[in-house]
């Protein structure tokens, strides 16, 4: 495996992940972040979670063709379950290419375990509102996003860590993301452009009479809007 394997995505989920972390990488699809974070000298060790046997076997196989079966280890477990906290140290959790949805409900599974963590970095595939709503339910501040684009797709990524001191996001935080609707990107407008034309066409097939419905649509053009600074 080479370096060039590693996606634009995972590279930028890499970038996140702290000097000399001990790092738990969920559903590690081959273990090719901690084989690459490893060689780069940016990692203490590593423990890859695989949940389905081929890929376990794949991550072991790659792990050992690098000769770094003692840095990373490979376990096939569930989620959180693939750590324990009193022996392994780990202080940052990467869970990446899953569904919001999915992901909340893997921290929410093992979340006794994320007394020691100190850094999530996280890139859902979709369910981002309700992933960001999750982290603020469970104290977990954001303190960084992302958002790229690789092969023609939008992705996402949110760092949190935990706080006893928490800056509630709103609404509008929640949906696009406190900091990527401050910075507004290149591609943060690219992905709300296409959803705004989304729902402008969506409301063109509306007839005048579900009026209801049409207010809902309205409102969440006027949304994206506003947050584009679209001229009226």
């Amino acid at each position: 495996m080479k370096y060039e394997k590693l996606s634009i995505r995972l590279q930028e989920v890499g970038g996140f992940v702290p000097q000399d972390a001990i790092l738990l990488d969920i559903g590690s699809d081959h273990a090719y972040l901690p084989i690459h974070l490893v060689r780069m000298g940016r990692i203490k060790s590593a423990i890859a979670g695989e949940v389905v046997q081929g890929p376990y076997d794949s991550a072991k196989s790659n792990i050992a063709a690098f000769g770094l079966s003692d840095s990373i280890t490979v376990r096939l477990a569930s989620g959180l379950a693939a750590f324990d906290p009193e022996i392994d140290g780990v202080d940052t959790i990467t869970i990446a290419g899953m569904g919001g949805h999915l992901i909340a409900d893997i921290l929410g599974e093992g979340q006794e375990k994320l007394a020691q963590i100190s850094r999530l970095i996280l890139q859902p595939n979709n369910g981002e509102w309700y992933l960001r709503n999750w982290l603020q339910a469970h104290q977990f501040q954001i303190s960084h996003e992302m958002i790229l684009t690789e092969n023609d797709k939008l992705y996402e990524i949110i760092v949190a860590s935990p706080s006893k001191t928490l800056i509630e996001l709103s609404e509008d935080d929640l949906r696009f993301g406190p900091i990527l609707r401050r910075e507004k990107s290149e591609v943060f407008r690219l992905k709300w452009q296409s959803e705004l034309r989304a729902y402008q066409a969506i409301l063109s097939q509306i007839p005048v009479s579900a009026a209801d419905k049409r207010q809902d649509f309205l409102e969440k053009i006027a949304k994206i809007e506003e947050v584009l600074d679209v001229s009226k």
